[in-house]
Order: structure tokens, then sequence, then C-alpha cells
């Protein structure tokens, strides 16, 4: 698994070493100036997390060194400072744009409809990911930090359809994340909109009829899930009137987007092996793309790590592994390139589907008919229904 340097915890423990992955507070800054300044200045923020992470990607090189999974949490203190003080730092900046932008008439609504596409892009690329970090975590604060991060982009059901089926179902027919070889973007889009939040449900359902329970009990976490978001489309109204519930809706619809670019590029074609009688087999690194891009990782804090974490979910960021390519597939470039890749399906296509392909004669040779696996037409998981 060791690709080059160990980490060890005493240098991993310095607030040195977790300095890079602070850098993303200067979003908040970048998506100020636009509203402040109007016109160009606010493409900063996609400009910033697009292309500039991409160019330091292109200087930086790989990251091939792994820190010492061993390391206790005591180690990780400024990482994880990191990801819990996000939560309030995008709220407070969200909703205070909100009753900036709504009520400025110095803007017109082209620049105003662009500072909540930059706000979009930093709740999707910062907010959801960090989100997702909180949500894995067991004690209450951070997984209530990670609700309230998706209750600003109206998509709380992540949390039951990201634990409850793709971390068990990745790669088989039950996971409507996983994206089929051959699928456009645009095609997945809508499918994951319109089937993720039905699987979501009927997933804490089955939950709940385990212990007992019916859908409709308080600890069906979608009541949660609808005040928590009840909360913030009301917190818009009220600071921003109907121009300011606009512009909230534009953000988080330019969050899910980007959210959704990135599932897409996770496991793009990457199925596990069907063995009979319902089964499949186990997660392993090699069913994730895996990117060791250097300064897109610092942006996303290692979720490009991520055949390490379906191999390991319970690791936080700082302690993912990356893999060399005989271990993992590898993506050419880091998600922001990737992503845009994916947005135009011949070049994505071009790009992506020989390397599905070589990966399937490395892993599965013996599979000669993939046809089921490019369609989701494999049996569904025992248990998963």
């Amino acid at each position: 698994m060791h690709t080059g340097l160990t980490i060890s915890p005493a240098r991993l423990a310095r607030w040195t070493a977790a300095a890079p992955f602070w850098l993303v507070y200067l979003l908040p800054a970048l998506v100020w100036i636009g509203a402040l300044k109007g016109g160009l200045w606010v493409l900063l923020p996609p400009l910033a997390t697009w292309y500039l992470f991409s160019a330091l990607d292109a200087a930086l090189g790989l990251n091939t060194a792994n820190a010492d999974p061993q390391a206790e949490e005591s180690d990780l203190f400024w990482y994880r400072a990191g990801v819990m003080l996000w939560a309030p730092v995008q709220c407070v900046t969200l909703f205070a744009l909100i009753w900036y932008v709504s009520g400025n008439e110095g803007l017109t609504n082209w620049e105003k409809f662009g500072v909540f596409f930059g706000t979009g892009v930093m709740t999707g690329t910062v907010g959801i990911v960090y989100s997702h970090e909180l949500l894995h975590q067991r004690n209450n604060l951070e997984r209530r930090l990670g609700d309230w991060l998706l209750a600003m982009v109206l998509y709380s059901h992540f949390r039951s359809e990201h634990l409850l089926v793709h971390h068990l179902w990745v790669g088989t027919p039950r996971d409507p994340v996983t994206a089929r070889y051959n699928e456009g973007f645009h095609r997945y889009y809508a499918r994951v909109l319109r089937q993720c939040p039905v699987s979501a449900f009927r997933a804490e359902r089955k939950l709940l009829a385990r212990r007992g329970l019916p859908w409709w009990h308080r600890r069906n976490p979608f009541w949660l899930y609808l005040l928590l978001q009840a909360a913030m489309l009301a917190l818009a109204l009220l600071l921003g009137g109907w121009g300011g519930l606009v512009l909230f809706l534009v953000q988080a619809g330019v969050a899910i987007w980007q959210l959704e670019l990135t599932n897409y590029v996770e496991h793009y074609a990457l199925t596990r092996k069907y063995l009979g009688a319902g089964r499949y087999e186990h997660v392993k690194p090699h069913h994730s793309w895996n990117s060791a891009h250097t300064a897109t990782n610092w942006l996303l804090i290692n979720l490009q790590r991520h055949s390490d974490h379906h191999y390991k979910p319970d690791r936080r960021f700082p302690l993912l592994q990356t893999y060399a390519e005989s271990e993992a597939p590898q993506l050419p470039y880091g998600y922001p390139l990737m992503t845009m890749a994916a947005m135009v399906p011949p070049v994505w296509r071009r790009v992506m589907n020989p390397k599905v392909r070589a990966w399937r004669r490395t892993w599965y040779p013996e599979i000669e008919d993939w046809s089921a696996y490019n369609r989701a037409r494999t049996p569904l998981p025992k248990g998963s229904v």
C-alpha cells in the first residue's frame, strides 16, 4: 500500500502539517470580494477552486506520502478543528451574503446570480465534503455539524443514502450513486436526483422496521432533515425576502451539482464481482478511483484518496492512504479537471472508457460478458431490499 514516505504521528500533529488544509478559509473572502465589487470579481471562487488548485496540482505533482494510520486522535487536533469550524463560518457567510446581496441595488441580477453561483461552489466543494467527513464520525457534535451543512444546501438525505446505502452496496445495482459504464453525466444526474431520496428513505424505513418501529416514528431522521431544511429556507426568506430565497436556492443547486459530479467521478464503471446467490465480493481499494494529486487533496481534505476511504471508512481524512496503480485505479487528474471532463460526455468517454476496460482486464479477466454490469442488471445484493 505504501507508495512513498511514511509520516510519523509526531510530524502529523504539527500545525504546519495541517496548514495547507486551511487554505479553504480563503474562499469566504473571495465570495465577499465578488459581492462587494461585482463585475468579473464574482468569478473568483470558481477560478480558485477549479483552476488555481488544478494549476497547483500540475506544479506540485503527486503526494504519495502516507500518514501512520495508528496515529492517535490527539495527533489530529488541527485537522479536526479545521473541519468543525467550517460549519459556523459557512453559515454566517451564507446568510450574511443573502442579507447583503438581496438588498443591494448596486448589483445587477446577473451579478447577484454570479455571487451565489460562487457561493454554491464554496458550499458544494467545501461544505458538502466537510459534512461527509463529519457524518462518518461517531460523536453527536460532529454528526450534527454535518447535518447542519447538508441542510444549508437542501440535501440532508445524503447522510442516510451515503451511510446506509452507498458504503454498503457501492459497485452493485443497489447503489444509485455508482455511475454505469457509458452513462453520461447528464443522464446520471437526472437519475440520482430521482433515485437517491427514495433510496435513502427506503433504507431508513427498513432500519426502523428491524427495530419494530413504523416509518413515521420520531427516530426517522427524515423528520430532522425536514425541520433543518425548513429552518434554512425560513431564515433565507426572513433575511432576504423572496429574492433572498431565490439566491439560497441558486447556491444549493450549484452545491448539489458539484456533489453529484464528484460522485460520478469517484466510482465510474467500477463494479464488484457478482458471486452468485445474491452475494458480491467485499469492497476493495480497486473499487474506487484514486488520486494522489497534492493541491486538490488539500482542497478536498483527501477525498480523492477514495480507494482507502471505502476500504477503511472509519479513518479520518489525514490518515487516508494512497495506493500504487497496481492496487487501485488512478485518475489522470484531480477532481476539478475530471468533473469538467464529465460535463462533456464524449471527452469523458475518450479519457475514461479505455481505463475502465484496462481495469476489467487486470482485475476480472475471467468475466467475458460485461453487459449485465454495464446496465446494472446483475441481481440485487442479498439483504439490500
